[in-house]
């Protein structure tokens, strides 16, 4: 017996890993064109040049693809849209930061279809089932943290007393996702400027007057906020 308690890696779970990372890439981009009902097992499988039998043994079902695409999405996002703030203190500064990243993450095409769950709850907004009701839940933590952000603002000082975050946030998120509807029907990139400024103006009309540097005025959501 060998004296080591270390132990190697499981080279088939790595392997297992890798395929799955390589799945989800795939069928995030199929979903954002084509929606959830166009993932399909054999398809992937075909595409991707696998047995089906080993994309069935890692997600069993197409329910189960369409959920694990569904929380792979989300990862991204949060990885493209809610990390970059970091530390960025509370405050207009933050929802602005925010919300560039949101714009940029669709104009960016970091799904192929734009806004991933703008394509998808398109599609299932009428049905029942896990499904819908994974999408309804990252919909509903994403306003909620839009909400909390901006009620995070308004208590550091930064928006007016009377601020009210579930409405700022509702025209925030329309005019966001109506900028990521209009390109990728369209084709142009426009509306990103379009909705960048009308998100300016309004965070502008409800920020306090000593916080008003912290949004560019003009809507560039490429100019970062003062540090």
């Amino acid at each position: 017996m060998s004296g080591s308690s270390g132990t190697k890696p499981d080279g088939r779970v790595e392997r297992g890993n890798q395929t799955r990372r390589l799945v989800l890439g795939r069928t995030m981009d199929i979903a954002s064109v084509e929606g959830l009902e166009g993932l399909s097992l054999g398809r992937i499988a075909n595409e991707l040049e696998l047995s089906k039998s080993g994309v069935f043994a890692l997600f069993g079902s197409k329910e189960e693809l369409q959920l694990a695409t569904v929380r792979a999405a989300a990862a991204v996002f949060a990885d493209r849209v809610v990390a970059p703030l970091g530390d960025l203190p509370a405050g207009p500064g933050r929802v602005w930061a925010l919300c560039r990243n949101w714009l940029d993450y669709s104009a960016g095409r970091v799904f192929a279809g734009g806004c991933f769950f703008y394509a998808v709850s398109a599609e299932f907004d009428a049905r029942s089932g896990p499904v819908h009701d994974a999408i309804v839940r990252a919909r509903q933590d994403w306003t909620a943290y839009v909400e909390g952000e901006l009620e995070g603002a308004r208590r550091a000082g930064g928006l007016l007393p009377d601020a009210d975050a579930p409405q700022l946030a509702f025209e925030i998120i329309a005019l966001m996702e109506a900028a990521n509807a209009q390109s990728v029907l369209l084709g142009e990139d426009g509306a990103y400027t379009r909705a960048a400024g009308g998100i300016a103006r309004r965070l502008r009309a409800e920020t306090a007057s000593e916080a008003l540097g912290e949004i560019d005025a003009s809507g560039d959501r490429s100019s970062a906020p003062p540090a």
